[in-house]
């Protein structure tokens, strides 16, 4: 049971800053403590604190427009491994970057080509996460993701304010790995404990459903590998010619799934329909490609 110890409240109230309350998880000293801000009534102290957080390199949960995110400096490669140390993850599910305003893009990038700047135009801020080819100067280390980059701009106020402060952030959802996302701040702290120095609480979010991932750095007109909250009619609208990689596999599944097994010896074994390597969007993605 997460639990507020007399010298903590001494020091939270001298601070004028949260409620600091020790490590929920077993077997913890009790000396490690969190703190947690009520977006609604401290959210000035709140969106200090978090920002004093990121800046020492720490993660930080916060509110968006899907689920609740685990954040930390995209500029730093070790505050980007403890965000993945946190949520149990390796280097081969690298995590998203938020950004506070589509103006912050072109930095991070080589080039935007002409449908994800249309969907910029129609979907941000919101629910879609865009894979691009990062810039070659960029200075991030996000895991493995092969010289691509997954960003997006949450439709959420507080988190686009601590983003303006921050800078770019590498977010991704607030969850032991595997786990169900976390809608409210309960469940992030509840799966994330003191791994996590500053929650911010807004409440519940809109999710469980997260952003549609959406792939530029294959095809020109780019390819769908998460269906989320924006759909493919919406975005092949504004880029003609988009691909529907998660219901093609599914359409490959079904399709293998209904075949009788093959008898002839040269049959190609471990391979989608008439023989071709499985596509689906772990296995095409690069950034972003591990998200939940």
């Amino acid at each position: 049971m997460t639990h507020v110890s007399g010298a903590q409240t001494n020091k939270t109230d001298q601070m004028g800053q949260g409620t600091s309350a020790a490590s929920p998880q077993e077997g913890g000293s009790g000396e490690e403590s969190f703190r947690r801000f009520d977006l609604a009534t401290q959210r000035d102290e709140a969106l200090r604190a978090a920002q004093a957080a990121v800046g020492a390199g720490q993660n930080i949960v916060l509110p968006t427009d899907t689920v609740y995110g685990i954040g930390a400096d995209a500029f730093s490669a070790d505050a980007v491994q403890g965000l993945l140390n946190a949520k149990h993850r390796g280097r081969d599910m690298p995590p998203p970057v938020l950004i506070a305003e589509p103006a912050m893009l072109p930095a991070l990038v080589s080039s935007i080509p002409l449908g994800a700047e249309r969907m910029i135009k129609e979907c941000w801020p919101g629910a879609l996460t865009l894979i691009l080819n990062a810039a070659t100067a960029l200075h991030m280390d996000l895991g493995e993701t092969a010289g691509t980059i997954a960003v997006r701009v949450p439709d959420n106020d507080d988190a686009r304010a601590l983003l303006l402060h921050t800078g770019p952030l590498a977010v991704s959802s607030a969850n032991i790995s595997g786990q169900p996302s976390a809608t409210d701040v309960g469940a992030a702290i509840a799966m994330l404990g003191d791994s996590v120095a500053v929650y911010l609480d807004g409440g519940r979010t809109p999710g469980p459903v997260a952003s549609t991932i959406v792939d530029f750095t294959v095809a020109p007109a780019g390819r769908i590998l998460r269906q989320g909250v924006i759909g493919f009619d919406q975005l092949e609208g504004l880029s003609p010619g988009l691909e529907d990689l998660v219901t093609e596999q599914v359409q490959a599944d079904q399709a293998a799934a209904a075949t009788p097994p093959s008898s002839s010896p040269d049959a190609p074994s471990g391979s989608g329909p008439s023989g071709t390597p499985d596509s689906s969007a772990d296995a095409a993605a690069g950034s972003g490609s591990g998200q939940d």
